[in-house]
């Protein structure tokens, strides 16, 4: 028609020969000829885009699966354990003869802190610098009573997490630091007391106070004036000891001018389980593991955290008042056990077949509305130029 050539094959379109044996060839997807395709740059842009966003969601997927989810259990701890591990590492600025270390615990005894602890003498202005040293070369900066930073609570909420936790442990030699170096020209003023010490699992009272002062002993009365309670504690943690962990106290000062001065921490300490995968709470929801059973275990962490609050005030001097540093802590009843675990690879098979396909489906309407609406518009534009000639109004002669 009007020298038009017919090129199609009709047949193509048909029933398809029988085959050899009498059986009919059947496609449950038939195809499109090549020819009947138009193939545009704007659908290859797009290919390449769908492409890149299922990439994106598929990395994404995987790193979630990798990462693991982390499940917090709690129940009643119904283990009986009769020992409770204290690590300290604290600087208060008077000297070492001058202080008395102790713990009263509810049970009635009394253990002598200061005979199982260290003590060393040592400088403040040396402890001040080191503070700043490390504070300037990005470490977790120093906290005081009164005020507490945002990074240091990022960095306590890191140090919640089940892989951080483990790594960290597996990279701590479990030994307190040494001290900075002492020059000829620093004053001896103050002392250092760290170490660890077993105690009773039962609500208990840490103290540091002047010699002479709250006790019924014989030794000799302090002068008041002589008294200065600022501190500064490294590390306040309980069970094991894991330096690198930060716990609320830690990296804590508290500077007064006043004498005859009372420090008191309030600690509530929750024994803590942090393991890989959920086998742990099977096997540990009736008593803790043991200090051997943890360090043999490399996906399992025994510890206690504990929640800290603080009072501090000026006493009047009076022997009816007793200044110094107490720490009260109270065991809870709870055993908090913290897994992290990961779904089964064909989970994440099945995840990343649903984000390919979706993202794909979706890419596809997308197109196709948007080769609709052009298609429409250019439709629009060329009903409204027609029998227009730009404007133009020509006169008859």
């Amino acid at each position: 028609m009007n020298g038009y050539k017919h090129h199609l094959d009709d047949d193509a379109f048909g029933e398809k020969p029988q085959q050899q044996g009498g059986f009919k060839t059947f496609d449950a997807f038939p195809k499109t000829k090549p020819s009947y395709t138009a193939p545009s740059r704007r659908g290859g842009q797009w290919t390449i885009i769908i492409l890149l966003v299922c990439t994106v969601f598929s990395v994404s997927e995987f790193r979630t699966w990798f990462a693991g989810t982390e499940n917090h259990h709690f129940s009643v701890e119904k283990g009986v354990s009769h020992d409770l591990q204290l690590n300290l590492d604290i600087v208060v600025e008077m000297p070492c003869e001058s202080l008395d270390i102790n713990i009263q615990d509810a049970s009635g005894d009394r253990v002598l802190a200061g005979q199982l602890l260290k003590r060393d003498p040592t400088s403040w202005a040396v402890w001040m610098e080191k503070r700043n040293y490390e504070s300037y070369s990005g470490a977790h900066e120093y906290q005081t009573l009164s005020k507490e930073d945002a990074g240091r609570l990022e960095a306590q909420d890191e140090d919640a997490h089940v892989r951080h936790v483990l790594g960290e442990v597996r990279r701590s030699s479990r030994k307190f630091p040494k001290g900075p170096k002492l020059r000829r020209r620093d004053k001896i003023d103050s002392c250092r007391i760290y170490g660890s010490l077993e105690g009773n699992k039962v609500q208990g009272d840490f103290h540091i106070t002047a010699r002479g002062h709250g006790y019924r002993d014989m030794a000799a009365h302090l002068d008041h004036r002589t008294f200065n309670f600022s501190h500064m504690i490294s590390e306040l943690s309980f069970g094991p000891h894991y330096p690198t962990l930060l716990n609320p106290l830690d990296k804590t000062i508290a500077n007064t001018p006043n004498h005859y001065y009372k420090y008191q921490y309030f600690l509530s300490v929750v024994p803590t389980i942090y393991s890989k995968g959920s086998g742990a709470l099977d096997t540990y929801s009736n008593a803790p593991p043991s200090q051997q059973e943890s360090r043999n275990n490399r996906n399992l962490v025994f510890t206690n955290q504990y929640a800290a609050t603080s009072q501090s005030t000026e006493l009047p001097e009076s022997p009816f008042f007793v200044p110094g540093i107490f720490f009260k802590y109270n065991i809870e009843p709870i055993l908090l056990l913290i897994s992290e675990e990961r779904g089964s690879f064909l989970s994440l098979l099945i995840r990343l077949v649903n984000t390919a396909s979706g993202v794909i489906v979706t890419g596809g309407w997308l197109y196709q509305i948007g080769g609709w609406a052009s298609g429409f518009m250019s439709r629009r534009r060329k009903g409204k130029s027609e029998g227009v000639l730009n404007g133009r109004h020509y006169a008859e002669d």
